[in-house]
C-alpha cells in the first residue's frame, strides 16, 4: 500500500521532475500503451491529456483542478468567440478570457506584493487570506493552513498559453478547438507544461489531428535533446549550483568581491543550463509522442546586443511579450517617445511575470533601459555595421556582461543581499586573493570554463557531433546513453534540484 501511495498520490518533498528516476518509470509505461494506441487520433489526445493531468497532480497536488478550471473557461470563451457576430460582444469575451487568466495569476502569485504595497501606501493592515484552503476546510474538515497562498507550479505559463488561444481566435489566426479533451491536451501537455515553452494554438493544435510519425532522424534528435538537457541540468548548472553560487548568494557578505563577482558568473551559466535544459528534454519527449515544440533558445550568449539577445532568450516568452502586449500598445508605430515607453512597459511587466518582487521589477527595468539605450546608440555607432571579428567579440563581451550584471536582482533572495554583494564589490575586490580563490575552486572554475567554451563552440560544430550521433546504430546509442546517464547520477552529490523557471 505504501508502494501505491507513493506512485499515485501527490508528495510535496518529492514532486514529479524530470531528473528523477520515478519520473522516467512513467515514462516508459506511458509510451508503452501509447504504442497501442497512437494509430488513433481521439484515443491518443484523451490518453495524452489523462496522464499530463497526472503529471501535473504529481507535481503540484490539487493545484490540477485550477488547470482544469484554466482549461473549461478558456475552451468555452473559445467557442464564444467564433460563434458570436458582433464584434463588441467578442472583445467582451476576449476581455473575459484576460480577466479570469490574469485574476487567478494575479491571486496565487501577486496576492501578497499587491496587499503588501497597499498596506505601505495607506498604512493599513489587510492579511491575505486563502480562500481555496479556508473553503476546503469548512466543506471537507480538512486543515490547510489558510494564511499562506501557495504557488502552483507553472501557473504562469499555462495562463500565458490559454491568454494566447482567446486571443488568436479572436483574430482569426486560428480556429477554436471543438472537442474539449483535444483543448485540454493542448493546454496542458506535460512535456512543456510547467516551464514552457509556450505554445501558440496556431501551432499545435493543427498537430492533434496530424497522422503520427517519427522519423529515424527525429528519433536520434529526441534522444540527443533529451541527454543535452540532462547533463546540461544536472552536470553543469546543479553543480555549480549546490557547490557554489548558492552558498554565496545566500549570505555574499561572507565571501570576497572576487567570489561574489565569479558567483555572478557562474549563475549566468546555471540559469541557462537549467532553463535551456528544461525545454531541450521537453522538445525532445515531445517528439517521441510525436509532437513538434517550437525551439526556446538559440545560443543567447552569443548574442550581440540587447535586443538580439532577448530574440534568443526564452523566445516563446519573448514573442508572447511582443505580440499580445508590446504591439497592442502601439509598438512602434507612434512616437519615439510613445515606443520607448512602451518597450519599457513591456520589460517592466516581463519582470514582474518573473516573480511579485521589487527586485524583479528593477531587473525587467534595467534590461528596458538597455534596449532604449542601445536603439540611440545603434544609430551612431561607427562599429555597428562593421564584420570585424574584433568588434564582433567585443559586442558580445559587453553585452553578456550586461546581462550577467542584471541578474544580480534576478537570482538574490532579497534587496539586502543585492546590497551586500554591491558592498563587496566596492570594499573587498582584492585582486591578491585571486590564485587561492582559483586553487579552492578549480573543479568548479574549470567547470564554468567548460560549460562557457561549450556554449560559444560554432554551432557548425555542434552540428557536426549531433549528426553524427543521430546516424550511428542504436545499439551504440544505448551504451553511450547508458555511461552518461551513471556520469550524470554519479556526479550528483546532494538531493536533486528543481529547475528553476519552476518558481514563476
Amino acid at each position: 500500500m505504501t508502494i501505491l501511495r507513493d506512485i499515485f498520490l501527490y508528495k510535496q518533498d518529492a514532486p514529479l521532475l524530470f531528473t528523477r528516476l520515478y519520473f522516467w518509470g512513467f515514462l516508459l509505461v506511458c509510451l508503452s500503451i501509447y504504442s497501442w494506441i497512437y494509430k488513433r487520433k481521439g484515443l491518443r489526445n484523451s490518453f495524452l491529456f489523462l496522464i499530463s493531468l497526472f503529471f501535473y497532480y504529481k507535481t503540484s497536488g490539487f493545484f490540477f483542478l485550477l488547470l482544469v478550471f484554466s482549461t473549461i473557461s478558456d475552451y468555452l470563451i473559445g467557442l464564444g468567440i467564433h460563434g458570436l457576430s458582433s464584434k463588441a460582444w467578442k472583445k467582451v469575451m476576449v476581455t473575459l478570457s484576460v480577466t479570469i487568466n490574469l485574476g487567478v495569476l494575479g491571486y496565487f502569485k501577486y496576492a501578497y506584493f499587491f496587499t503588501d504595497t497597499f498596506n505601505q501606501v495607506f498604512q493599513s493592515k489587510l492579511e491575505v487570506v486563502n480562500y481555496l484552503s479556508l473553503w476546503s476546510n469548512q466543506v471537507s474538515g480538512s486543515h490547510f493552513d489558510a494564511s499562506v497562498i501557495f504557488l502552483p507550479v507553472g501557473i504562469s505559463f499555462f495562463t500565458f498559453q490559454t491568454i494566447s488561444y482567446a486571443v488568436d481566435v479572436y483574430r482569426g489566426k486560428c480556429q477554436p478547438v471543438r472537442n474539449i479533451i483535444d483543448f485540454g491536451f493542448y493546454v496542458s501537455f506535460f512535456p512543456q507544461l510547467v516551464a514552457g515553452p509556450i505554445v501558440r494554438a496556431s501551432e499545435f493544435v493543427p498537430q492533434l489531428y496530424a497522422k503520427y510519425s517519427l522519423s529515424r532522424y527525429e528519433f536520434g534528435f529526441a534522444l540527443w535533446m533529451i541527454m543535452k538537457g540532462l547533463f546540461k541540468k544536472m552536470v553543469l548548472g546543479d553543480y555549480l549550483a549546490v557547490n557554489f553560487i548558492d552558498r554565496v548568494f545566500d549570505v555574499p557578505t561572507l565571501y570576497t568581491g572576487f567570489e561574489n563577482l565569479m558567483a555572478l558568473y557562474a549563475y549566468s551559466l546555471q540559469v541557462y543550463c537549467d532553463f535551456s535544459g528544461y525545454t531541450d528534454i521537453a522538445i525532445g519527449l515531445a517528439l517521441f509522442f510525436g509532437f513538434r515544440l517550437p525551439m526556446n533558445f538559440n545560443s543567447p550568449y552569443k548574442a550581440v546586443n540587447l535586443g538580439d539577445f532577448w530574440r534568443r532568450w526564452h523566445m516563446s516568452l519573448s514573442s508572447w511579450l511582443k505580440d499580445y502586449l508590446y504591439i497592442p500598445l502601439g509598438g512602434n508605430r507612434k512616437s519615439k517617445l510613445r515606443t520607448n515607453i512602451n518597450l519599457m512597459i513591456t520589460m517592466l511587466i516581463g519582470g514582474l511575470w518573473h516573480g511579485a518582487d521589487l527586485k524583479f521589477i528593477i531587473w525587467g527595468g534595467l534590461n528596458g533601459i538597455g534596449l532604449i539605450v542601445y536603439k540611440f546608440w545603434r544609430k551612431i555607432s561607427p562599429w555597428e555595421n562593421k564584420k570585424n571579428i574584433f568588434v564582433h567579440a567585443w559586442k558580445i563581451f559587453l553585452t553578456f556582461n550586461f546581462i550577467t550584471f542584471t541578474r544580480i536582482w534576478f537570482r538574490a533572495d532579497d534587496m539586502d543581499r543585492v546590497k551586500g554583494m554591491f558592498f563587496q564589490f566596492r570594499h573587498s575586490m582584492d585582486l591578491g586573493v585571486v590564485p587561492e580563490v582559483l586553487s579552492s575552486y578549480k573543479l568548479i572554475f574549470g567547470i564554468m570554463l567548460f560549460g562557457y567554451i561549450l556554449h560559444w563552440w560554432p554551432s557548425k560544430w555542434k552540428d557536426t557531433y549531433m549528426n553524427w550521433f543521430i546516424r550511428i546504430p542504436h545499439w551504440v546509442k544505448g551504451i553511450l546513453i547508458v555511461i552518461l546517464v551513471f556520469f550524470i547520477y554519479q556526479s550528483q552529490s546532494t538531493g536533486l534540484q528543481p529547475f528553476i523557471y519552476f518558481q514563476f
